[in-house]
């Protein structure tokens, strides 16, 4: 860290990070951790009686958020939401069916995207959540934003739900680009609605979240992710200069570099798909990382987990490195292995 650096950072290791620190060891958090492997989680989750219900009882949400915190004693918290509230503040309507996920009701006709009735108090609740949260961190501890990028919300707006192939927005994009483009750009716009504020209700960084950006083809890759994605970094710099922001795009592989330089990202997680040495090597020159231990790999624990973190860091030792997974922790993960991985890294292992 410079000599001149801001003194927050020098308390805040993974938002140095995020400004370029390289700390002999990484700072950690995991990407789902407020969520069903935890058993607190589960019985609040069940007092609630729904995903939604959840996210909109603000101090409900806030307590879901810091759970972790108080396990772990992470170094982000994460805050608890679902990327669906922005199409559901776009005026979408939103449910969540058990045992099978949430349901939007799908924009097929051409009609549609022009119907629908935007309310962005549906954020506030978000909002409220974000403040309780930042009232009871930690000092120590970077408080995460986040948003699902453009073209994975679309998918979900245009289908209703999630599916494999995400054939139904592919199809759509291809059909009618102008129409499709314009749905992409209502997404951007709310996007940076709902993240700045977030922003000034209290978190410290945002990270954007494209599921499914490995279902494209490069030309379309470019289109539909790097352009949405480098307008949102755009426009919510211009509202807020200092936020870092990590940019997540899950299965790019060979695009990862193409993302990082025409994005303008701060940071680039990268999944558990890509050799972490192959991304040292094609990654912009001092770009922080996220990532990229296997979920799956947790799960085994020992051995495993052990020689994945070991490749992970050698790997990005010349670099900005938050030691993540690759993606969400899964609802079987011991908790007894997300300890012997902390401990593990924390321990000065894995060099």
């Amino acid at each position: 860290m410079s000599l001149d650096a801001p003194p927050v950072l020098a308390t805040k290791p993974l938002l140095g990070v995020l400004s370029g620190d390289r700390p002999a060891m990484p700072p950690m958090w995991l990407m789902r951790q407020a969520g069903r492997y935890l058993p607190e989680y589960r019985a609040l989750r069940a007092e609630k009686g729904g995903f939604l219900e959840l996210v909109y009882d603000s101090a409900a949400a806030a307590e879901v958020t810091l759970q972790p915190l108080r396990r772990f004693g992470f170094d982000g918290a994460i805050l608890f939401s679902d990327i669906l509230i922005v199409p559901y503040a776009m005026g979408q309507d939103l449910w969540f069916e058990a045992g099978e996920g949430p349901r939007l009701a799908p924009i097929l006709a051409e009609t549609d995207l022009a119907a629908l009735k935007p309310d962005f108090s549906r954020f506030d609740a978000v909002y409220e959540t974000v403040r309780q949260v930042k009232a009871a961190l930690d000092p120590s501890v970077t408080f995460l934003g986040f948003a699902g990028s453009p073209w994975t919300i679309a998918t979900y707006m245009v289908a209703g739900q999630g599916s494999k192939d995400q054939g139904a927005a592919r199809r759509l994009a291809y059909g009618d680009p102008v129409r499709f483009g314009a749905l992409i750009d209502a997404i951007v716009d709310a996007t940076v609605t709902y993240l700045s504020g977030q922003i000034d209700a209290g978190v410290e960084a945002v990270q954007l979240f494209d599921s499914w950006a490995g279902s494209l083809a490069p030309l379309q890759f470019d289109r539909w992710v790097v352009q949405p994605n480098a307008a949102i970094v755009r426009k919510l710099k211009a509202l807020h200069p200092a936020i870092p922001i990590i940019g997540f795009p899950k299965g790019a592989g060979a695009k990862l570099a193409d993302y990082a330089a025409g994005t303008g990202v701060d940071a680039i997680g990268v999944d558990e798909t890509v050799d972490p040495h192959w991304a040292n090597r094609v990654l912009p020159t001092g770009l922080a990382v996220q990532g990229n231990l296997d979920p799956l790999a947790l799960i085994a624990g020992g051995q495993a987990v052990e020689q994945a973190v070991d490749n992970i860091r050698a790997a990005f030792a010349d670099r900005p490195h938050i030691m993540n997974l690759g993606h969400g922790i899964l609802p079987d993960t011991p908790i007894a292995h997300v300890e012997a991985l902390i401990a593990y890294v924390r321990n000065g292992k894995g060099v």
